[in-house]
């Protein structure tokens, strides 16, 4: 059975900084392409950044430049480190394959705000 439990989002203000972390079970990421999602109210969810088995790594253009995703094998963990934060990166935040999803974590609440 996969579990997804994503953690560490939080309130922060504009400018300020984040790290996400990602843990899973029953799923490897030595095999999968992980990316990290998000969905404001109202909007559709987005992809926000992936990285491959091999760790080659994509961003949103809305992101590119402020994020950046990592992983580490041995601990099954994905991260989203996230600098120079903006109210528009407000937004629950979601970790899960890239390619065929499998049950969605609860996901973690990221507010930016003065």
């Amino acid at each position: 059975q996969v579990q997804l439990v994503e953690s560490g989002g939080g309130l922060v203000q504009p400018g300020g900084s984040l790290k996400l972390s990602c843990a899973a079970s029953g799923i490897s990421f030595r095999l999968f392409n992980m990316g990290w999602y998000r969905q404001a109210p109202g909007k559709q969810r987005e992809r926000v950044a992936t990285v491959t088995i091999g760790g080659i790594t994509t961003y949103a253009d809305s992101v590119k430049g402020r994020f950046t995703i990592s992983k580490e094998n041995a601990k099954n963990t994905v991260y989203l480190q996230m600098n120079s934060l903006k109210p528009e990166d407000t937004a629950v935040y979601y970790c899960n394959k890239v390619n065929g999803f499998v049950t969605w974590g609860q996901g973690t609440q990221v507010t930016v705000s003065s």
